[in-house]
């Protein structure tokens, strides 16, 4: 076992009178044991160690868990890292080239908003569950008493991202176990769903009738798809013969740059979806109504994003036309310009409370009280799991298993076999 490029440990280290290295008091009051770890292989001199305590039985305690770890070959030496400092180092060694942009960003900003103004200065080797447990306690408190007031799905997700971090310290042998593991999350509460009424849905689609957004909304409200996902829909992964749609991308925006790029689905789990032939039939007039834009436009048309209102709609990637959606120059459509466009509809309809996420909730009811199963429902979604979609629209297949024991009970009194055995 090797603590450097220059140090070897002792799994035997020397022994002394009190079972391992030496213990004595120091001129402060405090207690110190020394211990040995190993050689230099430099000098060949000894390398050692202190721990240090309150009281004599303290740091005999500590001596003698140290001698233990290194007889059995799994001594650690304590980090000098500092929270803060580790991870810095994480996310730009560890992190930065194996997740999406969104995702680093995601991570920096919390870790850098939340974690590191919190706990920064403490020593890695020092962090212990207790430590960690107040602190996400505390983002939970009233800002009148000095908390954050964020939300139990907010510190989960910073647990994720503080537990992942520990994880790879215990992996490099920088931490002995990761203490965020034997803390307590706070209970989330399910956000209620509120997907639109039939009679919305009608209401919703006569408002957008001529809207020059309208076929988006009508492919998402049918598809189910995210928005990012309608956005960075290419004519490639549209296949009228088959009346599928292949759904492998999605147009994000970068939070450091302002600059949009297409990426891979949430999940990396690219699907093939069948929709109901009626969207296919609002993809053929979304292909003549660009085609006609293109005429219009001319030398004008391609997409640069050069006439757009401001810098953050700087198109990266290239994808010219071949995006199913865009304006009137060919240029990809920009999240807020559509999120704005359907709230205004909503607001119009007395609707203020409907998101654009919940056209994806409308899609997904409508389809289980249509009769699909929850594993085609999932698939359509990109849902990681069946579990998951169950999870989300339990009310629903509640609904559905109650229509379904009444669909029964009525085959039940159809058969003419019953009958005859009254």
């Amino acid at each position: 076992m090797r603590m450097s490029d220059n140090v070897t440990i002792n799994r035997k280290p020397t022994r002394g009178a009190q079972g391992a290295g030496s213990i004595r008091k120091r001129k402060d009051g405090r207690w110190e044991a020394r211990y040995t770890v190993g050689r230099d292989l430099g000098t060949g001199k000894q390398v050692q160690k202190s721990v240090y305590g309150a009281t004599q039985a303290e740091v005999r305690k500590k001596l003698a868990e140290v001698t233990i770890s290194i007889d059995e070959g799994i001594y650690t030496e304590p980090s000098k890292f500092t929270v803060k400092i580790w991870l810095e180092i994480w996310l730009e060694e560890y992190i930065k080239n194996s997740v999406k942009p969104s995702t680093y960003y995601s991570y920096s900003k919390q870790s850098r908003n939340h974690i590191i103004r919190a706990l920064g200065a403490t020593k890695l080797s020092t962090l212990n569950a207790h430590t960690i447990q107040k602190f996400y306690n505390d983002l939970q408190k009233s800002k009148e008493d000095g908390g954050f007031e964020l939300s139990a799905k907010t510190v989960k997700n910073i647990h994720g991202i503080f537990h992942k971090a520990l994880k790879q310290a215990v992996v490099l042998g920088y931490l002995k176990f990761n203490p965020s593991e034997a803390c307590t999350l706070p209970r989330m509460t399910k956000k209620e769903i509120k997907p639109l009424e039939e009679r919305e849905i009608v209401a919703f689609i006569e408002a957008m009738s001529g809207h020059a957004l309208e076929n988006v909304y009508l492919v998402t409200l049918f598809t189910g798809m995210r928005q990012g996902e309608v956005l960075g829909l290419t004519w490639d992964c549209v296949d009228f013969d088959k009346g599928t749609i292949f759904v492998n991308k999605q147009l994000l925006k970068d939070k450091n740059t302002g600059k949009y790029h297409l990426d891979t689905v949430k999940n990396d789990k690219a699907r093939t979806i069948t929709p109901a032939p009626f969207v296919m039939t609002a993809l053929r007039k979304q292909e003549a109504l660009q085609s006609s834009h293109k005429l219009t436009a001319g030398q004008a048309w391609g997409g640069s994003g050069d006439s757009n209102d401001s810098n953050d709609s700087i198109f990266v990637g290239g994808v010219g036309d071949s995006l199913v959606f865009t304006n009137e120059l060919g240029e990809h459509l920009k999240h807020v310009t559509v999120y704005k466009n359907f709230k205004r509809i909503m607001n119009t309809l007395g609707f203020a409370d409907t998101r654009f996420h919940d056209l994806r909730h409308t899609y997904a009811v409508a389809a289980l009280q249509s009769g699909d199963d929850v594993k085609t429902v999932q698939e359509n979604l990109g849902h990681h799991t069946a579990a998951f979609t169950l999870d989300v629209y339990g009310h629903v297949s509640e609904r559905m298993r109650a229509e379904s024991a009444n669909r029964m009970e009525g085959f039940i009194r159809g058969l003419k076999v019953l009958d005859k055995a009254k």
